[in-house]
């Protein structure tokens, strides 16, 4: 809006502003004092065009945004801590209290929710939560591996399965989106849109589709995907359905479930450009791939055959590309009502 209110604009309107009889050329008394009022004056108008943009949600940002979400009756989401089991083995008997901490190799920290005893086959399965909130807390099967802080008695710690559920703090382009959407899609007694914002204040929810009368008359079904785009964990689905269950009408009979992973497996041949590693093409592509997916999360009922191959073809080190197949197909996929997109086996070959 100020864009034109340069430095050098408003030091050549207070220069005509000055009776031409004067000496007003750079260097002299009349110029120089005037220079440093036009350079603070234009730093004023920089920060006036900030204040107006954040003064509207479509480009406000960090706490100015929390402001204009609060007008609403929204507050920006925290982040949830992952969880998940470990197999904890050692002597017989030895005492693991609750608190125990546990470590991926690269340091991601987990904590024992409860005290559990080894038995007499040497190992014990507990239940651990991340130290820290946020998705870093989702880690792979077999990577929670070091015990930071020796305990008696434990020999050893392991994961089988993958830690779930970790989310991040709602970002500013989520939080903008739910406070349109409230704005935008009025949410009374009830209704669909109504359910649609119960479902996304909670933490870790990152979108929800609402399927009304979907087992008969008075029954509402809210499938949910967590702010990675992925299934939710059973403990957000829990979350969703307790705080629906505080809000909802009454006579409704309310079922909330997460969404089922639909995974996209993809297999090509492509030609490298000279220089090009295939691993790191195949990281590459499998990064942007999964951007895709998130991007269609809830929004797409397919997944588009071409849209993968222009990914493909716009990876980094990759020349050209033959034979793809997305799950087995050379057409888009389906998504259901109740499914989201996540990405499966690829296979990228020379």
């Amino acid at each position: 809006m100020y864009e034109a209110q340069t430095e050098a604009a408003i030091k050549q309107r207070m220069l005509d502003a000055v009776p031409s009889d004067l000496n007003k050329t750079e260097g002299h008394f009349i110029y120089d004092g005037i220079s440093p009022a036009a350079i603070e004056l234009a730093l004023a108008y920089i920060e006036m065009d900030r204040i107006i943009k954040l003064g509207f949600a479509q480009t406000s940002y960090g706490q100015y945004l929390d402001y204009r979400a609060g007008e609403h009756g929204l507050t920006r989401k925290a982040a949830t801590k992952a969880t998940g089991q470990v197999t904890i083995s050692g002597a017989n008997g030895t005492v693991v209290p609750v608190g125990s901490i546990f470590a991926t190799g690269a340091g991601v920290q987990f904590a024992t929710t409860a005290e559990v005893t080894i038995g007499a086959g040497g190992s014990i399965a507990a239940n651990v939560e991340a130290v820290l909130a946020g998705a870093s807390g989702n880690v792979p099967g077999a990577s929670i591996t070091a015990i930071p802080v020796s305990i008696p008695g434990v020999t050893a710690v392991t994961n089988a399965a993958p830690t779930t559920g970790g989310t991040d703090t709602e970002s500013d382009v989520a939080l903008i989106e739910r406070l349109l959407e409230k704005v935008r899609l009025p949410a009374t007694s009830g209704n669909s849109a109504h359910y649609l914002q119960w479902a996304k204040e909670v933490a870790g929810v990152g979108d929800a589709k609402v399927l009304p009368i979907w087992n008969g008359a008075g029954t509402v079904k809210v499938v949910i995907i967590d702010s990675n785009k992925q299934p939710a964990a059973a403990d957000i689905v829990q979350d969703v359905a307790d705080y629906i269950e505080t809000v909802r009408p009454i006579g409704a009979t309310v079922t909330v479930a997460s969404a089922t992973g639909l995974n996209i497996a993809v297999t090509a041949t492509v030609t490298l450009e000279v220089g090009a590693v295939l691993a790191d093409v195949q990281a590459a592509f499998e990064a942007s791939l999964t951007d895709y997916l998130k991007s269609i999360a809830f929004q797409k009922d397919y997944v588009s055959y071409a849209q993968v191959g222009v990914l493909l073809f716009d990876t980094p080190g990759v020349a050209d590309y033959s034979g793809l197949t997305v799950n087995t197909g050379t057409a888009n996929v389906a998504v259901g009502d109740t499914e989201v997109a996540v990405i499966g086996t690829v296979v990228l070959s020379v």
